[in-house]
């Protein structure tokens, strides 16, 4: 994806200068967040509390899938308050470059998309980097659980990883999302609409919008929002973002980006030409501040995906145990064969007498072994309770910390390399437009040369005739 990316850039480049070239822009030049971490926090205090009250559900199906269900909720309700956030934003970033006064129209756009840019891309994405790099990490142990206000248990990610919860808040906010776009692009130009047409009736009765000329019929349509394509170019960015950030956790989110976009081009043709009123063309050179914007997400892209890969997957510790501690390990070798016993490797154990009071389990377990429990297991890389540093860290642990920090390094500078590699490679121009620029350059050049001769020949006549000579004349 990393690579990908790379190669949409540069081959966006290479269009970019052919459209450019083609409507003679090459050379125009125009004239001229305290909220989200709130928001995110208060999401974190409802997975908290709610999982606790699930896990006490009287229905088994919610209190077996105490996990899933705090998940699913906390996605949707994540879901709302973005969108209703993003309408403050809007209002704030508009402020905020008022109040800087920019001298050019140019650099007010600049300076509102950004701002406009960061707003929502950290609205958007907030909570899927708290799932993706906090959740489970500041949780304690058993015996020891760190507690909000002393009551709830901070939460855990799910048994198998915290790649499923990431995975449920990319895919449920990124359709969620996507719907609610290609709604409102829609639904809201056919409502208004709609409603402007009931009005005409009322003022001038049903028969006379019969004898409308076109041109009025095409003024009483929407106009275009104040800010002409910027909407459609901020979804475009934070769905890149999306796709290619935490590819690696969701690795479908391409594929309903693809699927996203090929129905919104004909949403938005039958927007732009049923729904909407003409445009009024304006001059731009490139897309401006978006590709600077772009390339940023192409690099945030490869060190977020590096943390996923190392920290947030089990893809690290598999590789640790393969080569260090299972039994091939010191051959050199990483087969299956080589992950026998990788489960009880990564779980520690607990002696069910260290429990806190208010953690202690309802019963001793007799019911399923015959006899009461004295351990239990739990995922974590920790001494056994009779150890000289009971639940400390084991000299595992250590090794995969160590291995996750060079594979972010070592991961981090071969993609870098590799794009600049890429970059290097793909010339900005295609071929045929370089050779077409050239000639365009030469027959200019020769024109004017032409042209310059002609008008010195002329003078030069003019003074003989005159019977002024200058030996100093070039022919």
């Amino acid at each position: 994806m990393a690579v990908w990316a790379t190669v949409f850039l540069e081959f966006w480049k290479r269009r970019r200068a052919v459209i450019a070239y083609d409507w003679d822009l090459i050379d125009w030049e125009e004239e001229e967040i305290c909220v989200v971490i709130a928001a995110v926090f208060g999401i974190v205090i409802y997975r908290v509390v709610t999982v606790s009250t699930f896990a006490a559900f009287k229905w088994a199906l919610i209190r077996n899938n105490s996990q899933v269900a705090t998940t699913g909720t906390a996605v949707c309700i994540n879901f709302c308050i973005i969108m209703l956030l993003n309408v403050l934003y809007e209002k704030v970033a508009l402020l905020l470059t008022n109040l800087e006064q920019p001298r050019t129209e140019s650099e007010w756009e600049n300076s509102f998309t950004l701002k406009m840019f960061l707003f929502q891309f950290v609205n958007l994405n907030s909570s899927t980097f708290y799932i993706a790099f906090f959740l489970g990490r500041f949780t304690g142990h058993p015996g020891a659980y760190l507690r909000l206000i002393n009551r709830w248990r901070l939460e855990e990610c799910h048994p198998s990883g915290c790649l499923i919860d990431l995975c449920m808040q990319m895919g449920i906010i990124m359709v969620l999302k996507q719907t609610w776009n290609n709604f409102m692009e829609l639904g809201y130009p056919l409502i208004q609409n709609w409603w402007t047409r009931r009005k005409v009736r009322q003022e001038h009765g049903p028969e006379r919008k019969i004898s409308f000329p076109q041109w009025e019929k095409d003024y009483n349509l929407q106009p275009m929002n104040a800010y002409g394509l910027f909407d459609e170019y901020l979804e475009m960015i934070l769905q890149f973002g999306f796709t290619t950030i935490f590819v690696a956790a969701f690795p479908l989110a391409p594929l309903l980006a693809l699927l996203n976009n090929i129905i919104e081009i004909r949403l938005d043709a039958y927007k732009f030409v049923t729904q909407w009123r003409r445009p009024l063309a304006s001059r731009a050179k490139d897309i401006g501040i978006w590709y600077g914007i772009l390339e940023g997400i192409g690099i945030l892209s490869v060190i977020t995906n590096a943390f996923v890969i190392a920290i947030t997957s089990d893809f690290i510790p598999r590789l640790v145990y393969a080569y260090k501690y299972g039994p091939c390990a010191g051959q050199g070798e990483a087969g299956q064969k080589c992950m026998v016993g990788y489960v009880n490797a990564s779980l520690s154990v607990f002696q069910i007498s260290d429990f806190e009071n208010r953690s202690e389990p309802e019963s001793d377990g007799s019911e399923f072994s015959g006899t009461p429990l004295k351990y239990c297991r739990y995922r974590d890389y920790r001494d056994p309770p009779h150890s000289l540093v009971p639940y400390g860290y084991t000299l595992q642990f250590w090794h995969v910390l160590a291995a996750r920090l060079a594979f972010i390094i070592v991961f981090e500078h071969l993609v870098f390399c590799i794009k600049h590699l890429i970059s290097y490679l793909i010339p900005d121009l295609p071929k045929d437009l370089r050779d077409r620029m050239r000639r365009e350059k030469y027959l200019i050049q020769e024109m004017m040369y032409e042209a310059e001769l002609e008008r010195l020949q002329k003078e030069r006549k003019e003074r003989k005739k005159n019977g002024k000579a200058h030996h100093n004349e070039w022919p």
